[in-house]
C-alpha cells in the first residue's frame, strides 16, 4: 500500500543499537536462492543498468526501476518511475513500507524480506553481485521459462494475485510429486487450467483443486496459442473469492464423503421418486451408474467438487445411492 510519509533520508539515517538485519531472498527468478543484504544507510537501487546495486537485465525492468532503502528498523521502497510497476504483496504500488515476509515483484523476480542473521554488515556490492551470479550459474537451463520457484514460498493465491495485478501472460505450471496442474493466463486473466491434462475435469474445478495444493514447485512458461472451448474470462479475483470460500466449505463437508476409492451404486430397489431430484441430481445419479467409483464421478461431473458433494451427500442421505 502507498505510504504518504516524507522520504527517509538514507544518508543520516542511524540503525538503533541491537537492530535487526533484513535480506532480500530471491524466491523466483534469475538468481533464485540468492540474498541481497539490506544495509542501514546504503540503498540499493534496482534495474536493467549494469552500473547499479541490483542488476536485473531483462524486458520487463526499466533501466531505473526501483530503489530500497532502510531507515532505522523501516525498510521503504520506491518506485522510480519504471514502465511496468513495482509491487508489493500483489498490490501495485509508487511507495510502500516494507516488513518481514512481504514479496517484491520486479520482472519475472520474486524477492522476499526475511530476517537475517546478526546486524547487518556492509558488504562491497561486486561482492554481491558475485554471488549472485554463482547461484544463477548453478541454476542456469536450457528450458525457456521467464519465472520459476516453490508454492511453499510463495502459496498459489498470492502467486496469482502477482501475476493478475501485473497483467502476465502465459501458462502457470505447477508440478508435485504426482500431478500436474497448468492455469493459462492472457494479461493477468485466466481463460484455462487443467490437471494431469485431463479433458474430464472442466477448468474451473481444476482451478479451484489447484487452490488446495500446498507443495510443489511452479515455472511461468510462455503463452500457448491454443484455443481451448468454453474458455473462461475471469479475473484472478473473481477466482480467488468464489475459490478460496468453496474450499472453505468442501473442507467442512469432507469428513462426511466416503472414501474416493469407493464405489456408489444405485439403491435398489429404488423407493425414493426420481421425480423429486434436480436434473443436476439426476445427473450424478448417471454418473454413479455409468463409472461408479466416487473419484470417476467428482472429475466428470461438470459441477464444482463442492456442488458435486453436496448433491452426493443428499442422494446418499436419501439413499437414492449407497456407498461400498
Amino acid at each position: 500500500m502507498q505510504d504518504p510519509s516524507p522520504k527517509p533520508n538514507v544518508q543520516t539515517a542511524r540503525p538503533p543499537a541491537g537492530a535487526r538485519s533484513y535480506v532480500l531472498r530471491f524466491i523466483s527468478g534469475k538468481y533464485q536462492g540468492g540474498e541481497f543484504p539490506i544495509v542501514p544507510e546504503k540503498q540499493i537501487v534496482v534495474g536493467r543498468s549494469s552500473d547499479l546495486d541490483m542488476v536485473l537485465v531483462e524486458d520487463m525492468v526499466s533501466r531505473k526501476h526501483a530503489r530500497i532503502a532502510m531507515q532505522a528498523d523501516q525498510i521503504w521502497i520506491e518506485d522510480l518511475g519504471s514502465t511496468n510497476g513495482t509491487f508489493v504483496n500483489g498490490e501495485k504500488i509508487k511507495r510502500a513500507r516494507l516488513k518481514e515476509g512481504d514479496r517484491v515483484l520486479i520482472g519475472t523476480s520474486i524477492l522476499k524480506v526475511i530476517a537475517g542473521e546478526g546486524q547487518a554488515q556492509p558488504r562491497e556490492t561486486a561482492e554481491v553481485k558475485q554471488n549472485l551470479e554463482r547461484v544463477a550459474d548453478q541454476r542456469r537451463t536450457s528450458a525457456n521459462r521467464t519465472m520459476s520457484g516453490s508454492i511453499e514460498e510463495v502459496p498459489l493465491p498470492d502467486l496469482l494475485q502477482l501475476f493478475g495485478t501485473s497483467k502476465k501472460s502465459g501458462v502457470l505450471v505447477v508440478r508435485t510429486e504426482d500431478d500436474v496442474g497448468r492455469i493459462f493466463m492472457r494479461k493477468g486473466v485466466i481463460y484455462h487450467a487443467s490437471i494431469n491434462d485431463l479433458d474430464d475435469v472442466p477448468p474451473m474445478k481444476s482451478i479451484f483443486r489447484l487452490l488446495t495444493w500446498q507443495k510443489g514447485l511452479f515455472d511461468l512458461d510462455p503463452p500457448d496459442e491454443r484455443e481451448f472451448p468454453n474458455e473462461l474470462s475471469l479475473s484472478v479475483q473473481e477466482i480467488l473469492m468464489e475459490g478460496l470460500r468453496q474450499l472453505d466449505e468442501f473442507n467442512e463437508l469432507r469428513d462426511q464423503l466416503p472414501d474416493l476409492h469407493s464405489r456408489l451404486v444405485l439403491s435398489m430397489p429404488l423407493a425414493a421418486p426420481l421425480r423429486e431430484l434436480k436434473p443436476a441430481e439426476l445427473d450424478i445419479i448417471q454418473l454413479a451408474h455409468n463409472y461408479g467409483h466416487l473419484e470417476t464421478v467428482m472429475n466428470k461431473s461438470q459441477a464444482t467438487d463442492l456442488e458435486t458433494v453436496q448433491m452426493i451427500l443428499k442422494l446418499l442421505k436419501q439413499q437414492y445411492l449407497r456407498a461400498e
